[in-house]
């Protein structure tokens, strides 16, 4: 149902647009731009649902640290209302998580609903040494690596500034 694709310079409203709709500030929106204003931060790891061609759902991917290693941060990821609940956010998520494996990244870590990112093969970061750099319920802070082969960072997360840390 839902079409998957990375971000194009023509997205960046329509991204905007989704992240505002899906929550009650601006804060989520401004802080993916600021991420693409970052070239430290920004990874061309944007992902975009569509239906229909109308971009309804955003994941995005951006560079952190653990312990110094890179990692991935999954931040923020929005869906529109009206398709709240529908798969297009999953979706997103999904594309992006496979473009980061396949481009060789290997950890991702995520402050989220602890029912929702295990769906995805999250699980808590406490269980590989990776440790928020703020007071976060265990549950909800989580780590998914990329390739099981490869050994994953132990760690605080030394997010991008504009995360605010």
């Amino acid at each position: 149902m839902w079409t998957t694709r990375r971000e194009t310079l023509t997205d960046v409203d329509a991204v905007r647009g989704v992240e505002t709709a899906a929550f009650p500030t601006t804060s989520e929106a401004d802080l993916v731009d600021a991420l693409r204003a970052d070239p430290d931060a920004w990874l061309d790891l944007s992902f975009v649902s569509t239906l229909d061609e109308e971009v309804v759902g955003h994941a995005l991917l951006t560079r952190c640290h653990v312990d110094g290693a890179p990692a991935l941060a999954l931040a923020p990821c929005a869906v529109v209302p009206r398709h709240q609940g529908r798969g297009a956010g999953a979706a997103a998520i999904h594309a992006a998580l496979e473009a980061a494996g396949e481009s060789g990244e290997n950890l991702v870590v995520v402050l989220g609903h602890p029912d929702y990112y295990p769906r995805f093969g999250f699980t808590p970061a406490s269980d590989r040494g990776v440790r928020a750099p703020f007071d976060v319920p265990d549950e909800a802070f989580l780590t998914l690596p990329l390739d099981a082969s490869r050994p994953t960072p132990r760690g605080l997360v030394r997010y991008p500034p504009a995360f605010g840390g």
